[in-house]
């Protein structure tokens, strides 16, 4: 009996020591973020403890203006891209079509394709629509997710066509029935989904450094990328820890709120 319970707590210690090996870098930057500037560094400082970093940072940068830039971007994109993907995923999960196969292979194409192998012709149509240094060109791109539609299509096959059918003798047309049958039924996956799209686009650091040119349209992380090589860091990673501190606590917090419904959802629509 004790020797069946041996591979479970090799197998959970191990778990536990790679979790760790994951977190060093993030327990790192918050330490120092807010422990006093050394130039020793140490996992776990040995300075007293301020909030001086947080507030010199805070002050030397426009975190005001990135912060409004960030949010508008992915709340837009998250919001257009519920309405596409839904819809798609709806048209591939219940309708029939010609074609059907081979547009959803397409979108499964896409879906694994890098979005960095896209980045030029991107950066021509938005050059041709004149678009260039605006928060427009970095969300236009992503209006449409391949990576959601295949999600929300993996759940929306799940709902009972008993439901729709019953929706469809009620009287609903197919706009309401995708409103009151499956958008409901497939919370989960709107959420999962909003918390990768999210995060990519709150942590989207190339396409906005390509596209932006001004402190009214730069997102965080560019902003964060440009304050650690300007005067104002002063050559002190306590200042660079505490600028990223404050860009990435919100979705620290947002994925500790939302990570039983996220992997739920995953494991739901069968992706491992």
């Amino acid at each position: 009996m004790n020797n069946r319970k041996i591979p479970g707590v090799v197998y959970y210690t191990g778990c536990i020591l790679l979790s760790f090996i994951f977190l060093v870098p993030f327990i790192w930057m918050v330490l120092t973020a807010f422990t006093k500037a050394t130039f020793v560094m140490k996992i776990f400082p040995h300075t007293d403890w301020t909030l001086e970093n947080i507030k010199y940072v805070w002050h030397q940068v426009p975190f005001a203006i990135y912060y409004r830039n960030t949010v508008a971007i992915v709340v837009c994109t998250y919001a257009i891209q519920f309405a596409t993907i839904t819809l798609a995923a709806y048209a591939l999960s219940t309708l029939n079509f010609a074609g059907k196969k081979i547009v959803f292979l397409i979108i499964f194409i896409q879906f694994i394709i890098p979005n960095d192998i896209l980045i030029m012709p991107n950066f021509m149509t938005i050059s041709d629509l004149r678009l260039n240094d605006t928060r427009l060109a970095i969300t236009l791109p992503f209006f449409g997710s391949a990576m959601g539609t295949f999600l929300l299509r993996q759940h929306f096959k799940t709902i009972p066509k008993a439901l729709s059918d019953a929706a469809t003798i009620d009287g609903c047309n197919t706009m309401q029935i995708i409103r009151y049958v499956y958008i409901p039924n497939a919370r989960t996956a709107y959420i999962s989904f909003g918390l990768v799209s999210v995060s990519y686009h709150w942590n989207n650091f190339l396409w906005p450094l390509i596209v932006t040119n001004s402190v009214e349209n730069r997102t965080l992380t560019v902003g964060l990328a440009l304050f650690a090589k300007s005067k104002e860091a002063v050559l002190q990673w306590t200042n660079v820890c505490a600028a990223t501190f404050i860009i990435s606590i919100p979705l620290v917090i947002v994925f500790f709120i939302f990570q039983k419904k996220f992997i739920e959802s995953f494991v739901a629509s069968g992706i491992k």
